[in-house]
């Protein structure tokens, strides 16, 4: 199924480059989705000394340990510095081995080998050993240690070594999207971890095609090809320049001018102006706009309530004047273009009347919300037409905008009843079970911020996710299937729209390159163009 897509062409004609990556992609949801038709680029093509500078959106905090790191900056810099036994592609989104020579052989439907990339090294030149494989899933999975990825991979039971480049890994059920997760915990070196792990975070090693020479926040992260590096996606460039713009005119200015050759996040509204010196590609993502409650605070501890808010938005206005057409209303917890999307049983179109009748059923007059919201550009953008659909069916509607932390804060102290804010776990992982899990798992969301694990509707969802990962092909569809109806349905967290991701770049410049539908800028299998 292809992925939906806007593109704007470049007023220039763009250099032709034989052997560039082929037109037809994919966005795959969970494993299994579309796969890319990429070839690699001729080595006549690439200059080998070229150098890639790119213009980040996201500002620079955090470690790069990849057993923490979840800034949308470490997060992508981590796909060129590190690998997983089993990656997905950032731009397809499909999986293939990295740093496993193949895809894990199963024993039993619980126990699991997996043979090591023969040769494969770090960037300080020691060799990958299954130790090092076994120390990277055990730290990630030791509850001590708070690993944001831990709920990811809890499946596992043990991971051991069966000789120096092999490992076992048993899980505590049969889960069927383990070619899928595996990527999420990547391999790092053992005994540098154990000498120093604050120095480790800051100067990571991998076993990635790029190493890290430097990262100074508000400035840059500089990378340099790893040379010895044997696996399948090796630098085309010798190295990489990511210039932290987190101003959006900066980052205009920077890609019109030629000072960069890519940069992400493109403000909607600069699209079409930038297309005439670059490609400009608007690529539809998971990333999502939700409306979420206190299902505590009355009357939204009633569902007619909550619907009735989703019916007063006038969804087509809010995304064709806020967003100039960047997004797709909701139909469903996932958007339409992934694979195993269905249509839930409840799709909020707008329907000021049925609010209206809703809010009467359940006798709810007069009704005064303070709405929180995030300060995100874009979110910003849409917040007073918001206001004005709820507006327009009576509800006394205040604005809160302020800054994330800031709008959690007031969250997870139970101050407030209605929120709005943006998410995108897809950055970890594709799959619908991980993507689901986010917001509805045994966690904080649940626990906390909705105030809803205690109903007797999401112990029904845990049963239909807890029994979805065992099966497979359509058996598994249903169930998914009866949870996205069940979320709709609640609409304690659901989704409001799915944005579109505007990336520009110089295809006279780069060869190979692709955005991605989530946040950051991959230049895996991309080199800089031969003159």
């Amino acid at each position: 199924m292809n992925r939906h897509s806007t593109r704007r062409r470049a007023g220039r004609l763009a250099m032709a480059v034989a052997g560039t990556v082929a037109a037809s992609l994919a966005l795959a949801g969970c494993g299994g989705g579309a796969a890319s038709t990429a070839e690699s680029p001729a080595a006549s093509d690439i200059d080998p000394d070229g150098i890639i500078e790119a213009g980040i959106s996201y500002t620079l905090n955090g470690s790069f340990d990849p057993m923490v790191a979840s800034g949308a900056v470490t997060v992508s810099a981590n796909w060129h510095i590190f690998e997983g036994l089993i990656d997905l592609d950032p731009v397809t989104q499909e999986p293939a081995p990295a740093l496993a020579a193949d895809f894990p052989t199963q024993v039993d439907e619980t126990t699991y080998d997996i043979d090591l990339r023969e040769g494969a090294t770090f960037q300080n030149g020691d060799p990958v050993t299954a130790d090092d494989v076994v120390f990277s899933y055990e730290r990630v999975l030791d509850p001590a240690n708070n690993s944001l990825f831990r709920s990811f991979v809890e499946f596992i039971d043990t991971v051991t070594a069966v000789d120096e480049d092999t490992v076992r890994i048993t899980t505590d059920y049969p889960f069927s999207l383990i070619d899928d997760r595996l990527g999420v915990v990547k391999i790092v070196p053992k005994a540098v971890v154990e000498a120093d792990p604050e120095e480790f975070g800051a100067n990571p090693i991998g076993s990635g095609p790029y190493a890290l020479v430097s990262a100074v926040p508000e400035d840059k992260i500089v990378f340099e090809r790893y040379d010895d590096y044997n696996g399948p996606r090796p630098a085309l460039a010798a190295g990489m320049n990511w210039n932290l713009l987190a101003d959006a005119s900066a980052r205009v200015t920077a890609m019109s001018t030629g000072t960069v050759q890519a940069i992400e996040d493109v403000p909607y509204i600069d699209a079409d102006g930038l297309a005439a010196s670059a490609e400009v590609e608007s690529v539809q993502s998971f990333g999502l706009l939700f409306m979420m409650f206190n299902t505590k605070a009355e009357p939204f501890d009633d569902v007619r309530v909550r619907q009735a808010l989703h019916y007063a938005l006038d969804m087509d206005k809010i995304i064709e004047t806020g967003m100039l057409g960047n997004a797709t209303p909701a139909t469903s917890f996932l958007p339409e273009d992934y694979p195993n999307y269905h249509e839930a049983s409840t799709v909020y179109s707008y329907d000021p009347e049925k609010a209206e009748e809703l809010l009467a059923e359940a006798g709810v007059s007069d009704l005064a919300i303070t709405l929180r919201m995030t300060d995100t550009g874009w979110v910003k953008e849409v917040a007073p037409l918001i206001k004005e659909s709820l507006d327009a069916i009576g509800i006394d509607t205040t604005l809160d905008i302020s800054q994330s932390a800031s709008m959690y804060e007031k969250v997870d102290s139970g101050d407030y009843t209605v929120a709005i804010a943006p998410g995108d776990p897809s950055v970890f992982g594709v799959d619908p079970d991980l993507l689901m899990n986010w917001w509805y798992g045994e966690n904080v969301w649940t626990q906390t911020r909705t105030a809803w694990a205690d109903s007797p509707e999401y112990a029904e969802l845990r049963t239909l996710l807890d029994t979805a990962v065992t099966q497979e092909g359509e058996e598994q569809q249903e169930s998914w299937n009866q949870a996205y109806d069940l979320i709709s349905d609640q609409a304690v967290l659901y989704p409001l729209f799915h944005r579109k991701l505007p990336t520009a770049w110089s295809s006279q410049e780069l060869v190979g390159f692709q955005p991605v539908p989530t946040t950051g800028l991959s230049f895996l299998d991309v080199g800089v163009a031969a003159k």
